[in-house]
């Protein structure tokens, strides 16, 4: 997953960077609520760990604000030294999904990562045919087909086209995109997406006719929702 960390503590934030990283997540390290605010308006993650006492902002207004803006219901973890029952009622109030009280102990956050996952269908399943009519994903073959007739992809364009139709209806940054499709890679950047993007909408012909639509977020990046669904919301 894509991870946001906002955590003040240079030593927490620093070992939890550490595990979160040797579960193959990529983190997003913020120290203040205002630096990471102005930067979500234009970014993207899987799952947010917010700790509750910042310099800046206490952590239930910064939830309020995500739940607020963010166009998914992104999975957030309260992280706090505060134990009180009260407390807890409060973040999961505010609209936490989970909340640990610190120290924190790594195969516990690893645990509760799993669980949240699973929930907000971020996790992969074990589904080797996806389908998204009139679209079907092999993903054993790593093919695309309309109709039984396959589309000519790349390794790129296939693995981009997974990443957004289990996405699907959802806003993703380049930057996101770039991270979870491309992999930590430093000599590419955003416009490598621009381009794919480009291709992948010709090649897959996501259009009005298909009851598909991948639009362009000014200044943020892409989102890829049905309109089928749309009609039946």
């Amino acid at each position: 997953m894509r991870i946001a960390l906002v955590e003040d503590d240079l030593d927490q934030s620093q070992l939890v960077t550490q595990w979160l990283e040797g579960e193959a997540h990529d983190v997003v390290l913020y120290r203040t609520g205002k630096s990471f605010i102005a930067n979500a308006r234009r970014d993207t993650y899987d799952l947010i760990i917010l700790d509750w006492m910042l310099p800046d902002l206490n952590g239930d207004h910064l939830l309020n604000w995500i739940r607020g803006q963010a166009d998914w219901p992104i999975p957030v973890i309260f992280t706090t030294a505060r134990d009180a029952e009260q407390d807890i009622v409060k973040a999961l109030e505010a609209g936490a999904d989970d909340y640990m009280v610190k120290p924190l102990q790594r195969a516990v956050l690893n645990a509760r990562l799993r669980a949240l996952a699973r929930r907000s269908g971020w996790q992969s399943d074990d589904a080797e045919i996806l389908e998204y009519p009139p679209y079907s994903i092999d993903m054993d073959m790593r093919t695309i087909s309309t109709e039984g007739t396959p589309i000519t992809l790349t390794e790129r364009e296939f693995d981009l086209a997974v990443f957004l139709f289990r996405n699907q209806g959802r806003i993703l940054s380049r930057n996101h995109i770039l991270e979870v499709v491309w992999g930590q890679v430093a000599d590419i950047n955003t416009r490598t997406v621009d381009t794919h993007i480009s291709r992948l909408r010709t090649k897959l012909q996501l259009n009005e006719d298909q009851g598909w639509v991948l639009r362009s977020i000014y200044q943020h990046g892409y989102r890829l929702h049905s309109l089928n669904q749309s009609e039946a919301a």
